[in-house]
This record gives C-alpha cells, structure tokens and sequence, in this order.
C-alpha cells in the first residue's frame, strides 16, 4: 500500500470516530502527545484514549495535509487542523494545531509510530 493511502486510512477511520479501523492503522508502540501535552503510549492506552474521544459526539476535526516525506520505511506528514468541540460546560470551543504524523513500514503495513499535536 502507498503511503498515502495510508494516511488516507487513517484520517478516514478518525473522521469515522472507527475504532478498530483506527487500530488497523496504529503500531503496538506508537505513542501520542496530546494538545495539553499529555502522552499516551503503547496500543492499549491508545485504543483507550480514543475508544472515549471516539464516543464523544459533539467534535468535528478538519484536517488540511501541508506536507509528507517519505523515506525508505518511514514517513512523516504535517497536517493543519482545526479542531472544535464543547467544554464541559456544554460551550464550544476551537483548536487550531499543527499534527505531525510518523508511520513505519512493518511487514508491508504503514503503522503510526508517533502522533504529535501541537498548538499554534
């Protein structure tokens, strides 16, 4: 599989709040650092970070690719997001960040290996 349908996977299993899709695309040791900086390692603790975000209906993310390289058997895309979403309060609320997104080639697979989201 081209990386870009790779990553096209993967932004479609999220966009779809598909959990196990999502899983198909993520490495048993990837790591995800949050927004507020918060880390979340290793498959069980992503799947259950985004088995809750997943059920949580009020969240839109739009996402605009700005940039990918792919070398060899790893490669990285920068996309712009714009992410909205209610507090707990019930108020919306608007994100705008940069997500690096690193994949691994493993067995003919693309698997995300590291999931940043910074804040701009």
């Amino acid at each position: 599989m081209e990386f870009t349908t790779a990553l096209e996977h993967h932004l479609a299993a999220i966009d779809a709040r598909d959990l196990d899709a999502y899983m198909e695309t993520v490495h048993d040791e990837a790591t995800c650092i949050l927004p507020d900086g918060r880390t979340v390692t290793g498959a069980e603790d992503v799947r259950a970070f985004h088995r809750d975000w997943f059920r949580d209906p009020d969240w839109t993310m739009g996402t605009e690719l700005t940039g990918s390289v792919v070398q060899d058997d790893t490669a990285v895309a920068v996309l712009r997001v714009d992410y909205r979403d209610l507090d707990a309060e019930g108020e919306p609320y608007r994100l705008s960040y940069l997500l690096g997104l690193v994949f691994a080639r493993t067995d003919g697979r693309w698997l995300l290996v590291h999931d940043q989201n910074t804040l701009c």
